[in-house]
């Protein structure tokens, strides 16, 4: 007799889990397993990591979800290891090295060539990516040995600097714009260097405002007798914001979608026009646009439960 697959009851999990990826896992695979040990109902992460990459990897859970995209539009910070004079054909370990040449840099090049690629650049998306094209992402065709023409894109490298050089290994602290791709990064700087390059090891260090402090590896989050309680606040996302304190009739119109003008109101304003956090005391509401004349325009908001 079949018996009705009961179909597992997930909760209203609400939070930001900072996850050491390791290597190996899609961003999207250390999602399933982290959701899967929090029994998390609704969860998202913000901006991929590659298999062969490790470090922090911001995952919302819940309300956390709505502010996700501002950390895919923010800026991040990798520590990288360049292999010289060996070019692969994903631009990292995982790839086929397609051409070998020799290693004969000088510190001096080095440095030259890096404050060439500081500022604004253009980078060429390399094949393999998860860009689509026709609906098919270009990996598939670049696994298919098919290589399509690809439009330069505008990146910024806000840092490029040496940590340290073990001829060939070169290692590299970069910060970046979104839609920078590291390892069109090091294979560039090969390039320029005459030796050609591949990524040998990548690990991001920071997402916008969230850094390496209290990350958690898998193995750590499934050992943990309370995974929830490692879960840090919704509005852990959005520290860079300035804050905005509402009364609680205030809160009830902008919970409502009323623009607030604050200026007639008893209500401290920050100083510069922006997108600001909304609280009620220490409970977050959401996110606004705070405009002329003290015009706090209700953005994103927190949905409540209960009382």
């Amino acid at each position: 007799m079949n018996q009705a697959k009961v179909k597992r009851v997930r909760d209203l999990v609400d939070g930001v889990l900072l996850l050491d990826k390791p290597v190996g896992f899609s961003s999207n695979d250390a999602l399933i397993k982290a959701k899967r040990v929090l029994n998390a109902k609704k969860a998202g992460h913000t901006g991929t990591l590659d298999p062969f990459a490790t470090g922090l990897l911001p995952l919302c859970f819940g309300e956390a979800t709505k502010f996700s995209q501002d950390l895919l539009e923010a800026d991040k910070t990798y520590e990288t290891v360049v292999h010289l004079g060996q070019t692969t054909d994903t631009g990292d370990t995982e790839g086929e090295v397609i051409d070998t040449r020799d290693v004969n840099v000088t510190l001096e090049q080095i440095h030259a060539v890096l404050a060439q690629f500081r500022g604004p650049i253009a980078q060429v998306p390399p094949m393999y990516s998860a860009l689509k094209r026709d609906g098919k992402p270009l990996y598939e065709y670049a696994r298919a040995g098919i290589t399509l023409e690809r439009e330069a894109r505008n990146v910024i490298i806000h840092k490029l600097e040496l940590i340290a050089y073990d001829a060939p290994m070169l290692t590299l602290s970069v910060t970046c714009s979104k839609g920078t791709y590291i390892r069109v990064l090091g294979q560039d700087i090969g390039e320029a260097l005459g030796c050609g390059a591949h990524l040998n090891a990548l690990r991001r260090t920071q997402v916008g405002p969230l850094t390496m402090e209290n990350m958690i590896t898998l193995d750590a989050l499934i050992a943990h007798p309370e995974p929830l309680s490692l879960l840090a606040p919704v509005d852990a996302l959005l520290a860079s914001f300035p804050a905005v304190q509402l009364n609680a009739e205030l809160a009830k119109r902008f919970l409502n979608g009323q623009r607030l003008a604050l200026g007639k109101e008893a209500v401290t304003v920050p100083s510069a026009e922006g997108r600001v956090r909304v609280y009620l005391d220490d409970k977050l509401l959401g996110t606004a646009t705070l405009g002329e004349y003290s015009i706090l325009a209700p953005e994103r908001l927190i949905a409540f439960t209960g009382n």
